[in-house]
């Protein structure tokens, strides 16, 4: 199931730690599957990107260790690209260890997760109705990069959403659709992995409320899941507005904030 849930919402704008938080509150251990199982599922969908994408990764990749300043034209925008990634990960590692006993805890409480799932759909719903939507990822800039940096961290707090925080920003930068998506993806691919793989080594053999075979499956589970997603979500994108995942967020986080209020759920 958490497999399934993870794999269904990493890539939309929706917030996939929000819907594992909610849906563990519904599983027969009525618990939060916690910030170490989420990160380790994460690896799986990751693992879809680098499958997806792995004709960008790999041309992006081989003109920076060609040449990190590049400076001809075919492999200029690959070059900065690449390095506009490392760039911007920066942000979500620094605050990620600074902040972990907080992601690990306080910002786990469901009121939050309710909260930052309105605020963002709203975001997210005025980026993709002002937001120029005509730059593409070639001409992006050193400080589009850091801001969309920044976007990604915001992500560390349930119910954001990485790819909503970083498309609602690429957006609101002018970026069109497709191309703020894409590069939401890149741009998780350095974090979600070591986040991933560091919870892996530091809980080994803890992962939360689940052992290792129930993890593995969850997020192999999540790997095939999450390719069918990435798909179906760049082909979507291309034709209609992000609005229905903007009315989803609102709904989910006024119906968890129902919940909450009448004590069918806890917030911690």
């Amino acid at each position: 199931m958490l497999g399934s849930v993870q794999g269904l919402t990493e890539f939309l704008p929706i917030s996939s730690s929000a819907h594992l938080r909610i849906v563990g509150e519904f599983l027969p251990s009525a618990t939060d599957p916690g910030a170490a199982f989420t990160a380790i599922t994460q690896i799986g969908t990751e693992a879809a990107v680098l499958l997806y994408f792995r004709h960008d990764i790999w041309r992006i990749a081989a003109a920076w260790m060609r040449s990190p300043w590049a400076r001809h034209p075919e492999e200029a925008s690959d070059v900065r690209l690449g390095w506009l990634v490392l760039i911007g990960s920066l942000p979500i590692a620094v605050l990620g260890l600074l902040l972990q006993e907080w992601i690990e805890g306080s910002l786990r409480h469901l009121y939050i997760t309710a909260s930052m799932l309105i605020v963002f759909g709203i975001v997210l719903g005025v980026a993709d109705r002002w937001g120029m939507r005509k730059r593409e990822l070639a001409g992006m800039t050193l400080r589009d990069g850091i801001l969309l940096g920044f976007a990604q961290a915001m992500a560390l707090v349930p119910g954001v959403s990485r790819s909503g925080g970083t498309i609602s920003v690429g957006l609101l930068l002018g970026y069109t659709r497709e191309a703020a998506a894409r590069y939401s993806f890149l741009l998780a691919i350095p974090a979600v992995l070591a986040s991933g793989f560091y919870q892996l080594f530091r809980h080994w053999g803890e992962f939360g409320p689940f052992g290792f075979g129930q993890t593995a499956l969850a997020t192999a589970i999540s790997f095939i899941v999450g390719y069918g997603v990435i798909v179906a979500f760049l082909r979507i994108i291309s034709t209609y507005s992000f609005m229905p995942f903007v009315w989803y967020r609102v709904a989910i986080g006024l119906t968890l904030l129902g919940l909450l209020a009448s004590g069918i759920l806890l917030p911690i």
